[in-house]
């Protein structure tokens, strides 16, 4: 039997995870040296209580190549195979834990994907993952399955500033926005793993338009979607855009997540972020 790995990054709540039978291991935050597991010793609202106080950025780490070990070798002796989905590399160092837990044991059945984003996207293909490993399928059917979402999926998320994706050295070549905030509102995507500039509009309304439309046209006519929309402390604005969405796409519902602390740590409270996949 196929197990499916993940860890926090991809937003689904942890016991949500938990009670399909996912793995999932925590970011670790830091303020100053305090140090919290955000799965089980920090939530978001935790966490913006403490940023609000706090004189300085917070640090992320991943979870270290010893917290995947005994997940490996449960793994292993029930005679299973394991597939872990990680956040990107270049926003994360969850990926270069889990390939050096999985060196150890030498052993093709543990495979390591990088999902080449992070959030909604990255729990949308955890959730294919799961549905496929629940129906039977390989590890060499899932993985190819996955890595056939990688370069399709599509995300476009707004901030109220750049500061923390400038500061934490997650934002790539949208670096040159920075310091242009007061004319512009930036609308930022994710390429080949890490932050980027799409467009800049007037407003934030207009911007929030613009990635509605965009949002659009993937999904119309699209069973493929795989449809997520994703926030810090934006439920409000989070809620309006899945509903106008559900609307226009004839859709039932959209699932909306709360993006964890090591998210917010490098986007920021206020963020929001759609992520849709197109077909294939």
């Amino acid at each position: 039997m196929l197990q499916i790995i993940a860890d926090t990054t991809c937003g689904i709540p942890v016991p949500e995870l938990i009670a399909q039978g996912i793995q999932v291991l925590p970011q670790i935050v830091t303020f100053g040296n305090e140090s919290y597991r955000d799965d089980t010793e920090i939530d978001t609202a935790a966490f913006l209580e403490k940023l609000a106080r706090s004189r300085s950025l917070p640090g992320t780490a991943a979870p270290p190549p010893a917290m995947y070990t005994p997940i490996f070798e449960r793994i292993l002796a029930a005679g299973d195979s394991a597939l872990v989905i990680t956040p990107s590399q270049k926003m994360s160092g969850t990926f270069r834990s889990a390939s050096l837990a999985a060196e150890e044991f030498k052993d093709p059945r543990i495979q390591v994907l990088d999902s080449l984003t992070i959030a909604g996207g990255l729990g949308s293909m955890v959730q294919v993952a799961h549905s496929m490993a629940a129906a039977g399928a390989s590890l060499q059917e899932t993985q190819s399955k996955i890595e056939s979402m990688v370069p399709r999926e599509q995300v476009y998320f707004l901030v109220n500033t750049l500061d923390y994706l400038h500061k934490g050295g997650r934002i790539g070549g949208a670096s040159r926005l920075v310091g242009s905030l007061l004319q512009i509102k930036p609308i930022l995507t994710i390429i080949d793993g890490q932050a980027e500039a799409f467009d800049k509009v007037r407003t934030y309304k207009q911007a929030l338009q613009r990635v509605e439309d965009l949002t659009f046209s993937h999904c119309v006519n699209n069973p493929e979607a795989h449809l997520t929309i994703s926030h810090c402390d934006n439920q409000a604005e989070a809620q309006a855009l899945a509903e106008r969405l559900q609307e226009r796409l004839g859709l039932a519902r959209i699932p909306i997540y709360t993006v964890p602390p090591a998210i917010v740590v490098h986007a920021g409270p206020g963020v929001l972020t759609t992520s849709a996949f197109t077909q294939a």
